[in-house]
């Protein structure tokens, strides 16, 4: 019998019954792993005093035989990171929906296998004689690791009840079955974990140094030549506006090929012979998927050069500043770098690989195709550009592994060593600004 379970406050316990109830049941997913529903069977032990009297509270055990879903085959649930929460209802003499509650408390769960739940406790306060039946319904499983989701399960049956508490009146009788409300009726819990991840920050970049390859740009060749300047000779202009082009991303992920087409423009601020780039993300707002931890999240960019100057150059933005709670907007920040040309003439540059490191997660975004953002007239610079790996430099230190084909890399980070699909997912999403992912044809995970 669990411990602690059918204890009666302030009087002496009767006797502790156990039972146990199954019914089908829907799971629905957190929408940020784009799975389906799960439909599944969920087996349920109530356990709770036989008898009681009016007055009494009393702590019912609600312990999970089986959950209706697996853990889904996406990523491994660490150690302590699963809290289930639900309802019971208790119905006959008095009428009550009673908060259950779990702890945070569970063994490692290897993806594609069985849910281990903890037990969740409530209490009812009786206020009216008579039997009082307690039944299952829905409950809530929240993971706070990689990032903060919830699966939420619901009855598809009418479902049985699982015990019966006999309530007497104190005198000894059973008394009628008019029904009451009970004077304390627990609350579901309104904390959840915020160790997470989701969402991009706003603010000046204080980068990293990820290198991934190079996506050559179709535009080197022809196209439109997107935005002018004259800001290759003495004096004249110094502040060049790009022109936003439309850039279809192709991005691997643990749960499926992903897609998503984001706006980006490349501005240009002549600095002596070079030039200070700011890539943005335009019209990127969006709300945030989950909840995200303060610099959990960092983008960068390999932008590509063409016309007389060959080469990439590196630009990246800081992480996340704040924490960002789910729902709440986020707008991606700008990436910085700076481009000391290679060769004088004119100098196209365009968006080119997007790499977004999530915690202790690399991945690399690949643009199907791209276009000129910005065309610079360039006078030649020592060690510049000209073919060179990354024509420029960016300040701050690295972070992240990295993956040289487009997946994730596992840093070996104590508390993020594990690949952290859902995380990684949500960090892409919010580094494109909003544009709707779809999957790629290909096989559903379940």
């Amino acid at each position: 019998m669990l411990g602690g379970a059918g204890i009666l406050l302030g009087v002496s316990a009767a006797p502790a019954q156990a039972a146990e109830v199954s019914y089908a049941t829907e799971c629905i997913p957190p929408a940020i792993s784009g799975l389906p529903p799960v439909q599944g069977t969920t087996k349920v032990e109530i356990t709770a005093p036989a008898e009681a009297k009016v007055g009494d509270e009393v702590e019912i055990v609600w312990k999970f035989v089986q959950a209706a879903s697996k853990n889904p085959n996406i990523l491994d649930l660490g150690q302590d990171t699963v809290q289930p929460t639900g309802t019971l209802k208790a119905a006959g003499a008095q009428t009550a929906d009673i908060a259950m509650e779990g702890p945070r408390q569970n063994p490692p769960i290897p993806k594609n296998s069985d849910m281990k739940l903890s037990d969740m406790k409530g209490k009812l306060k009786l206020t009216a004689p008579g039997e009082v039946t307690l039944t299952p319904d829905a409950y809530n499983i929240n993971v706070n690791k990689p990032i903060s989701t919830d699966t939420k399960c619901t009855p598809k049956e009418t479902v049985k009840s699982a015990a019966t508490i006999k309530v007497t009146d104190g005198s000894g009788g059973p008394g009628g079955t008019t029904g009451g409300l009970p004077t304390v009726v627990p609350t579901l819990p309104t904390g959840l974990p915020t160790d997470v991840p989701t969402g991009l920050p706003t603010g000046t970049s204080s980068p990293s140094t990820p290198t991934p390859t190079p996506t050559p740009s179709e535009s080197e060749t022809g196209g439109d030549s997107g935005g002018s300047s004259t800001g290759g000779g003495d004096g004249g202009q110094t502040d060049f506006t790009g022109k936003e082009v439309q850039v279809p991303y192709e991005c691997k992920t643990p749960i499926g090929d992903k897609e998503a087409t984001s706006p980006v423009q490349i501005n240009a601020k002549k600095s002596g012979g070079s030039f200070d780039l700011t890539v943005q993300f335009k019209k990127s707002v969006m709300d945030s998927p989950a909840d995200i931890p303060k610099d959990s999240v960092k983008p960068s960019m390999e932008v590509v050069l063409g016309g007389a100057d060959k080469g990439t150059v590196h630009v990246e933005g800081p992480t996340n500043s704040e924490a960002i709670k789910s729902g709440d907007p986020i707008e991606i920040p700008d990436l910085t770098g700076t481009y000391k040309p290679g060769a004088s003439g004119e100098s196209t540059l365009s968006p080119g690989v997007l790499t977004i490191e999530a915690l202790g997660t690399t991945t690399t975004c690949t643009p199907a195709r791209t276009e000129v953002s910005l065309t610079l007239d360039t006078t030649e610079q020592a060690s510049g550009a000209s073919g060179g790996g990354s024509a420029g430099s960016s300040t701050g230190g690295s972070a992240g592994g990295s993956s040289t084909d487009g997946g994730l890399a596992a840093t070996g980070a104590e508390d993020h060593g594990s690949l952290k699909a859902l995380g990684l997912v949500a960090g892409t999403a919010l580094l494109l600004g909003g544009a709707v992912f779809t999957f790629m044809p290909g096989r559903r995970l379940r």
